[in-house]
């Protein structure tokens, strides 16, 4: 196998009160990536469609994740020849960089996850995630995993712990459905995380405690009112709240229009909604445009339900 094609899926981090450990997989929007084992040492990027992301190797999350993977097989394999492994690739981003979706997770995983196929499986899914971290570091400024595990893994995922790495896959009701909409407004992870505060209040440690471990309980039972009370996140959201336009009116409304609950997507500014069925996410949705219809700022939309498998691909030449 020398090509295949790639496609990557966006996500939605910290999902209310599972700040940097509880993130799911869309089916739309995706990217496509094509990746190409090559005889030619090191790692080439031909092209990038869709948006402008920088071409230094030491600052492009796809490069920085893949070159990770290339140096720990080439040092696994111990052969000679081996080092004359290379890869190159072809992005198309339709996850738009800073949309607060996965941009930077979906090229990170989407690429390691591919070589890995060409090079015949020698790592495990937690080896992948940790390599997709390193990009999301050069990203972010900090190697989190809540969107490269479901990006990689599919569906519903739950980050138990950073050290050890371990990664849990969560049951994901068929029925729960995911509205999001993205102002076109630039916000950066890495000044979303400086605003956040170093210390918090035992009482609202617990309050998120609690709202996080009734989540996953309501997801396993498909308890949609459960998982409704539990989607409230009492200390990353108040903080970030004011970055996005129109923010508590967006929930306020789609709620009102039959939505379980939501929240910020990773630090924004896109805003995530989730839903019982694909006819009340669609009247999500529609309530999110009628919101930003009267704001003077650009803005996107998808309804989409749970990507149960994560990163899809299909053979080339």
């Amino acid at each position: 196998m020398k090509g295949i094609k790639i496609y990557s899926p966006a996500t939605v981090a910290n999902l209310a009160c599972g700040f940097d450990v509880i993130g799911l997989a869309l089916d739309f929007p995706r990217d496509e990536i094509y990746l190409y084992k090559s005889n030619h040492p090191g790692i080439r990027i031909h092209e990038i469609c869709g948006v402008s992301l920088p071409k230094d190797p030491n600052k492009n999350v796809a490069f920085v994740a893949l070159n990770f993977l290339l140096k720990k097989y080439q040092k696994k394999q111990k052969f000679e020849n081996e080092q004359q492994i290379g890869f190159e690739m072809k992005l198309i981003k339709n996850i738009h960089p800073g949309s607060g979706i996965g941009s930077s997770a979906a090229s990170a995983a989407g690429v390691v996850f591919g070589a890995n196929i060409l090079l015949g499986y020698p790592f495990n899914t937690i080896q992948l995630i940790r390599f997709a971290m390193e990009g999301e570091r050069i990203a972010s400024g900090s190697a989190h995993a809540d969107n490269v595990a479901p990006a990689i893994m599919g569906g519903l995922t739950l980050v138990r712990s950073y050290k050890p790495l371990d990664i849990t896959k969560l049951h994901t009701p068929n029925e729960l459905w995911v509205s999001i909409i993205h102002p076109q407004i630039e916000i950066k992870t890495s000044d979303a995380r400086n605003i956040l505060k170093h210390k918090i209040l035992m009482t609202d440690a617990i309050r998120q405690w609690g709202n996080i471990g009734a989540l996953v309980a309501g997801l396993y039972q498909e308890d949609y009112s459960l998982i409704s009370r539990s989607l409230e996140d009492v200390i990353v959201e108040p903080i970030r709240a004011i970055l996005i336009p129109a923010f508590y009116e967006l929930k306020i409304r789609c709620k009102e229009i039959g939505a379980l609950g939501g929240g910020i997507s990773g630090s924004g500014p896109s805003v995530f909604m989730l839903s019982k069925g694909d006819e009340t996410a669609k009247k999500v949705t529609e309530v999110m445009n009628r919101v930003y219809s009267s704001l003077r700022i650009n803005y996107k939309t998808y309804t989409s339900p749970i990507n149960q498998k994560g990163l899809k691909w299909i053979t080339i030449l």
